[in-house]
């Protein structure tokens, strides 16, 4: 009896620690075999990024495609908690007009800034109405069902 006690408690508090492993969730670009950051600067043009990384996550709006972002997340959930990001990595391609790679520079997640939201609310103009003027408001406006004698040509000839 005491062996089967302690059999069902290890049982219990393997499940309970099984319980607390995280949730991996691995997002955005995902190196096979070449690391953005193996890209040599000069030597590298946007034909080899392209063959060796493939297409970028993202790439720059004001520079005309002169600046090729590769991004990659990592976040944890545990039970109940909400996922936090755990890790970030940017990897950004500058180009010079010759289509060869002028930088290599990769930031990670301590590199980011916080935005702060503002919480304001546009006002708008009408009138706030009750529950009871929402309810009562309705009755009158629309239109009694017709009688088969309202809709000509409507009806079945017996």
């Amino acid at each position: 009896m005491n062996r089967s006690k302690s059999l069902v408690a290890a049982l219990v508090l393997s499940a309970g620690l099984v319980a607390c492993a995280p949730v991996v969730g691995v997002h955005g670009f995902q190196a096979v075999d070449v690391k953005p950051a193996d890209i040599a600067v000069g030597t590298d043009t946007k034909e080899t990024v392209l063959a060796r990384l493939g297409s970028p996550s993202a790439t720059s709006v004001f520079e005309d495609d002169s600046v090729w972002y590769y991004i990659s997340q990592t976040t944890r959930k545990y039970t109940f908690n909400r996922a936090f990001i755990a890790q970030r990595n940017v990897t950004e391609i500058t180009f010079d007009g010759a289509g060869n790679v002028a930088g290599v520079r990769t930031l990670g997640l301590e590199d980011g800034q916080e935005v702060a939201m503002n919480r304001n609310e546009t006002p708008t103009r009408g009138r706030e109405l009750t529950i009871i003027e929402q309810l009562l408001g309705n009755v009158g406006r629309g239109q009694l069902p017709r009688t088969d004698e309202d809709v000509p040509g409507q009806r079945r000839p017996d």
